[in-house]
């Protein structure tokens, strides 16, 4: 599993918080840590999910992933 820390733009309360934790959740091979308002943390298996995947996860919620 590797672990990362995923900066978001566009958040800006709870319910954003948990739109991002419901679609990175629904992800095979992803356990999320932590979620706040302009990051998430997540473990991922990396022969499972990529960081595109991750992204579009997010991008799904409504939100960007800022490098």
């Amino acid at each position: 599993m590797t672990e990362t820390e995923l900066k978001i733009e566009g958040m800006n309360c709870h319910h954003c918080v948990m739109s991002v934790k419901r679609e990175l959740g629904r992800l095979q091979g992803v356990t999320v840590k932590d979620v706040r308002i302009g990051s998430a943390v997540v473990a991922y298996d990396e022969r499972t999910v990529t960081p595109s995947q991750l992204a579009a996860a997010v991008e799904e919620a409504g939100y960007s992933v800022v490098q």
